[in-house]
């Protein structure tokens, strides 16, 4: 197979995803995305990192509160 026929590991599409997530990408990534990436694949991946940063931020809120009120 040649390289635009290759399918994007996770590990790919990971890196994509976050990079979106902060505004940032180089031109030939993006590029490569919109060759062989599948868009299921970057939207999965999308939701899953987006429930990951909300449980983060809840879990970090609830840790602070609990500090707070225990002091």
């Amino acid at each position: 197979m040649s390289d635009e026929e290759q399918k994007l590991s996770f590990f790919q599409v990971l890196g994509s995803v976050m990079s979106s997530f902060i505004g940032v990408q180089k031109n030939e990534v993006r590029e490569r995305d919109f060759k062989r990436g599948r868009p299921r694949d970057f939207i999965l991946v999308g939701i899953l990192l987006t429930v990951v940063f909300i449980l983060a931020v809840w879990g970090v809120v609830k840790l602070v509160v609990g500090l707070a009120a225990g002091s």
